[in-house]
């Protein structure tokens, strides 16, 4: 389920120190990365928001990315990172600081969180560099490509995977990303995208996995089952010969993926693991669903799944595939909000949507891929010029907040209700708590459409919200992050922002209203 909400990013780095390091930039207007549309389990354990909020700096080197996550307050301090070009091990090296545990040759988001790193421009290669998440969360990685890391040969990065989670990782969303090798484990490649240790809350969406051995696999190990709540949508696994992924414990969630020519086997899940797999389309493959190479079986629940030229071998010994006519074993109970493609049109719509550089459509469950809207701008836009406008600037027109009164839930010492309307971003206001919520109001009936949340400086990152009308109760919208935020035009006397989950405190500089 797509959210209209766009994520309002801060464009000046509090000091000029980051700006001087090579290949950093710093943003001289507001950028933009589409962290609104966050979906599946990404959206369940307080939600996943990368950094929004936070900084927002230009990278075009591996050294670059790890400056500027070295270059934060802390470990946890939000922050932007638009990549552009070709990352490589030329051009990755060890940085050293209290707010990260980088290391050279490969990108290393380790003992970190709330970081969004986002391709823009003319796009970004990660080439023979892999980006490995240890001990982190809150981390979104959107519209980039990661292709042909290897673990033996040269050079060697991230043990041959292209994105790797291991050790009490939570809240990952990897979105319209294209990842891909040149051959398998003989030719020195590994997995795509593995997860591993505990690792939790992981969607994948709108991404190419291509020409491997191996596409994924949560879980290392048969005694390696302390991970899963992933999700898997709108994906494009070709010719990969096994793990499409494999599943080892844990739930997973896979719907409207596009297999086509898996050469072994594609979803292997085993040891215990449970997936959901609704409407994908299977195509000129093999043994796309059972458990395969082991006796500790696994389960699934099926349905509305396409299976066109798909083979199915005997069953026999440690190979079970659950065709030729899969039927259920088990039931998921799926928490989160979604919407289902008809199988039929999967095809088409993962073509026109998934890999990075594909403008980030988007489907709605209609089987037509859809643009982002103009309160979701897409982050291959470049933005060379500061005097470009920013689809995330308020609209034009009067911000009516600052005519309005206000109150609220509760405050925390030392803010106001009032700091919201007062167009000053210097001054806040957060609640007693990491929840609560704030309300701008008018004596008369006053129709608005749109909302600005604009976060103040050392301010922690909103995980979810609502946008009430407070005279009915009615939710206008609701998504997670700041920024602009549309819905349709309402009259009404007082309008709330309700913070429903957050990391660390919020501080709201302004809540502004337009009429349009």
């Amino acid at each position: 389920m797509r959210r209209s909400v766009a994520v309002r990013l801060s464009a000046l780095l509090a000091t000029g120190a980051l700006a001087a390091a090579t290949g950093v930039a710093m943003s001289t207007s507001t950028a933009s990365a589409a962290t609104g549309g966050v979906t599946g389990y990404a959206t369940q354990n307080g939600g996943t928001t990368g950094g929004a909020g936070g900084q927002t700096v230009r990278a075009t080197t591996g050294t670059a990315i790890h400056q500027a996550l070295c270059g934060r307050a802390s470990s946890s301090t939000p922050i932007i990172i638009q990549v552009e070009g070709t990352i490589n091990h030329g051009n990755t090296a060890k940085v050293s600081g209290s707010s990260c545990n980088t290391a050279a040759g490969v990108i290393e988001l380790k003992q970190i969180s709330n970081v969004t790193i986002v391709g823009v421009g003319s796009g970004a290669v990660f080439d023979q560099l892999g980006i490995h998440i240890r001990e982190s969360r809150n981390i979104i990685i959107q519209n980039v490509t990661v292709r042909n890391v290897k673990k033996s040969g040269s050079p060697t990065s991230n043990g041959g995977d292209a994105i790797g989670m291991e050790s009490d990782v939570r809240n990952v969303w990897v979105d319209h990303t294209t990842l891909e090798a040149s051959g398998g484990e003989s030719e020195g490649y590994d997995g795509l995208f593995d997860m591993k240790d505990n690792t939790q809350y992981v969607t994948l969406s709108y991404s190419i996995l291509r020409n491997s051995g191996r596409g994924g696999l949560i879980g290392s190990s048969e005694s390696d089952r302390s991970n899963g709540y992933v999700t898997f949508h709108h994906n494009l696994y070709q010719n990969i010969d096994s793990r499409a992924p494999l599943l080892r414990g844990g739930i997973a969630h896979a719907y409207n993926n596009h297999y086509k020519s898996l050469n072994e086997s594609g979803i292997n899940s085993r040891a215990g693991a449970r997936a959901k797999v609704d409407n994908n389309y299977f195509e000129d493959s093999k043994d796309v669903l059972g458990t395969f190479y082991t006796s500790e079986a696994g389960y699934w629940q099926v349905s509305g799944n396409i299976f066109d030229n798909v083979t199915w071998s005997s069953r026999s010994g440690d190979n079970n595939p659950a065709g030729p006519n899969p039927t259920s074993n088990t039931s998921v109970s799926i928490p989160y909000a979604y919407t289902l493609d008809a199988a039929n049109c999967v095809p088409s719509v993962v073509s026109q949507t998934a890999g990075a550089n594909k403008g980030l459509k988007v489907s709605d469950g209609s089987c037509t891929p859809q643009n982002p809207g103009p309160t979701d701008p897409g982050p291959t836009d470049p933005d060379p010029d500061p005097t470009d406008p920013d689809p995330t600037d308020p609209p034009t027109g009067t911000n009516l907040s600052l005519t309005a009164g206000a109150d609220g839930s509760s405050k925390a010492d030392g803010t106001s209700y009032g700091n919201v309307r007062d167009g000053n971003l210097s001054t806040y206001w957060s609640p007693s708590g990491s929840t609560g919520s704030v309300s701008v109001k008018w004596g008369s009936a006053t129709t608005v459409s749109k909302a600005n949340v604009r976060l103040a400086s050392g301010s922690g990152t909103i995980g979810s919200y609502r946008v009430l009308n407070h005279d009915t109760g009615a939710v206008l919208a609701s998504g997670s992050g700041s920024g602009v935020i549309s819905f349709a035009p309402t009259s009404l006397k007082k309008i709330t922002f309700e913070i429903t989950s957050a990391n660390g405190t919020p501080r709201i500089a302004e809540f502004e209203t337009y009429a349009s």
